[in-house]
């Protein structure tokens, strides 16, 4: 099983990244990870609302004029980073 999904969501105010993690008790640090890039305006954790859905997920607002699709790949690139390093760290 995958440690993450993401998915870009667009809402009539604000498009955002939706990332859904397997062990929820890494959004926390997830968030705090994800928190060193300049381009996102906020990151919220929420309860995940809908059919086959985990509980919860983390939201990211991203700034104006921020390219939805490139920071997709960039917060994604970023967190299998994240879990590689922490595969190897174990």
């Amino acid at each position: 099983m995958l440690p993450f999904r993401s998915e870009i969501r667009n809402s009539p105010s604000h498009q955002t990244i939706k990332i859904f993690l397997t062990d929820k008790s890494l959004d926390n640090k997830i968030k705090t990870h994800l928190e060193h890039f300049k381009e996102i305006e906020s990151i919220e954790i929420r309860e995940s609302i809908g059919q086959n859905r985990e509980d919860e997920n983390i939201t990211v607002f991203l700034k104006d004029d921020v390219d939805i699709n490139k920071m997709k790949t960039s917060i994604d690139s970023s967190l299998w980073w994240y879990f590689e390093k922490d595969v190897v760290d174990e």
